[in-house]
């Protein structure tokens, strides 16, 4: 196999949350390879993560308030937006796609795309997102006619890849649903420095951007109510004040650290007595393994990608309602359980970047080999592109 020419199409470069750890794993696979982006945002926490490599953003980077606020309410350019980069000479592009739908883009017939979906975007098909704007009337209006032609736009950006690869299971589920086709099912790697610490100590932890829909407000209240530490990685994000409203919540026990580094997140982790998973129906959930891969129990909601994560009564255990009360009530539970270090990070070595590396890489060759043979989508997909 010759030494392919790789381009990386990514959503937006603003945020760091596991589409951009999946990004960065992509990065190193293809440390050549530029990346194609609607914007990024100078100095935050993923342009930084990616300052020493070539990133080309659309012409949407430089429309004076876009990057800051208006690429949400005018998520309705993006057709234009990635129609508006030119993929020749390349012998694959691969795209991170999200919610500002990058497998849109057009590349070459001779050229194989391989898109790597997180989830169909979830503010087209119903799911909860980070931002409650239903409530709001105006924007609501607003945004039933341009969902309704986005809706469009996405079904016909998903037919456009060569191979579609998902995060999960769960996500493979939307993809059949709502793109009528199947996709290879590679989990995110998982890669944290790792910290052996000689106690554990008695709080939990959350790590999560401090926004809706993550399920923070109720292991606030959960910690409140038990009067335990509770510790909350993260920061806010988006247009909503999460954060403020958590903060007056939560009371003595309950501490924000904000943003912090990768070796603090080990250490974090490490420490901790049990991590919470909160969210209703988490696209995959990448912060459950990391947990995992330092030794420590996760306490899940039962549902979305944290039950192809967690092992009931082996790595952690689950709780069924979203309500503080049964939240509280797996807390006090687990402190009861004993959940052998070994045994989690055996279930997280099944998410390791090396096994991401192996599967992708894989795929990416059959791809090219395939293209260049001009050998096209086989009907039965799913069964042609099984890892």
């Amino acid at each position: 196999m010759k030494k392919l020419k790789v381009a990386l199409v990514h959503d937006y470069l603003n945020e760091f949350g596991g589409a951009e750890r999946v990004l960065l794993a992509l990065s190193e696979m293809y440390p050549e390879a530029p990346i194609y982006t609607a914007f990024y945002k100078k100095g935050s926490q993923a342009h930084e993560r990616f300052a020493n490599k070539k990133i080309i953003p659309s012409w949407a980077q430089y429309v004076p308030g876009f990057v800051g606020k208006l690429h949400s309410p005018l998520r309705f350019l993006a057709p234009l937006i990635w129609r508006s980069f030119n993929f020749s000479g390349y012998d694959v592009v691969i795209s991170s796609a999200s919610w500002y739908i990058t497998k849109g883009i057009d590349v070459p017939k001779k050229t194989p795309h391989v898109s790597y979906i997180h989830t169909p975007p979830r503010y087209l098909y119903g799911y909860q997102t980070s931002l409650e704007w239903q409530k709001y009337w105006l924007v609501r209006q607003y945004a039933k006619i341009v969902n309704h032609f986005l809706r469009m736009y996405d079904f016909e950006s998903a037919q456009k890849p060569d191979v579609l690869v998902v995060n999960s299971q769960n996500v493979l589920k939307r993809v059949k649903k709502f793109y009528r086709r199947s996709a290879v099912v590679i989990y995110p790697p998982v890669d944290l420095p790792k910290v052996e610490l000689a106690t554990r100590g008695e709080y939990f932890l959350v790590i999560s951007r401090i926004v809706g829909g993550k399920g923070l407000a109720l292991a606030v209240e959960a910690a409140n109510a038990l009067k335990v530490p509770l510790k909350v990685v993260g920061n806010g994000a988006g247009w909503g004040s999460e954060e403020e409203k958590l903060k007056v919540l939560a009371g003595n026990t309950v501490e924000f650290l904000g943003h912090v580094s990768d070796a603090e997140l080990s250490r974090l982790y490490a420490g901790a007595k049990a991590f919470l998973a909160l969210a209703e129906d988490e696209d995959f959930g990448i912060t459950p393994v990391e947990a995992m891969g330092a030794g420590t129990p996760v306490i899940a909601y039962r549902g979305g990608g944290y039950i192809e994560t967690v092992v009931e009564g082996k790595t952690g255990i689950f709780f069924d309602e979203l309500t503080a009360g049964s939240l509280a009530a797996a807390m006090k539970k687990i402190g009861l359980m004993y959940f052998p270090e070994d045994d989690c990070r055996k279930q997280a070595k099944l998410f390791s970047k090396e096994v991401f590396v192996e599967k992708m890489t894989r795929i990416i060759e059959r791809a090219y080999e395939q293209k260049k043979n001009n050998k096209t989508r086989h009907p039965l997909f799913q069964i042609q592109w099984r890892v």
